[in-house]
């Protein structure tokens, strides 16, 4: 399978993925595949599965759109943004980071890295830990001209 097929293929199921599609997700990866994000770093289909089950007992309505993506010989980026709602809050919020991916010749991924900025993309957001946040922003930001 082309790289270009398998990134197409994986791309769809994240942009449809539900808890009951979960296992048709993890079935795009290696049995040994690696996933790492700033939350998780598991090896395995199923500790994969499991990663993404979590997910959706943790938050409400997520869901993935794809906006760019890259492919090359066995390897690729992706830049998506993650919506979610957290439980009991009603605003939807917005993650917006890249993944790299290998995949090997039968187009399963092998190697699956998440990028994103924990400390922007959600702690500013949160009340106390937001109030820290902008404060060393600001303490750590080159002055402006």
């Amino acid at each position: 399978m082309s790289t270009q097929s398998a990134l197409d293929a994986l791309v769809d199921a994240y942009e449809r993925l539900t808890l009951d599609s979960v296992d048709a997700l993890a079935a795009r990866y290696a049995t040994d595949a690696s996933f790492k994000d700033p939350f998780n770093e598991v090896v395995g289909r199923a500790a994969i599965a499991r990663v993404f089950r979590h997910m959706f007992e943790q938050v409400d309505v997520p869901r993935f759109i794809v906006t760019g993506r890259f492919a090359a010989e066995g390897a690729a980026m992706l830049t998506w943004e993650f919506r979610l709602r957290f439980r009991g809050e009603s605003a939807e919020r917005v993650i917006r980071g890249a993944s790299h991916l290998c995949f090997d010749a039968q187009g399963l991924v092998t190697m699956h890295r998440d990028y994103w900025d924990a400390a922007e993309e959600l702690y500013a957001q949160l009340p106390v830990l937001g109030a820290l946040m902008r404060l060393l922003r600001r303490r750590l930001a080159t002055p402006q001209a």
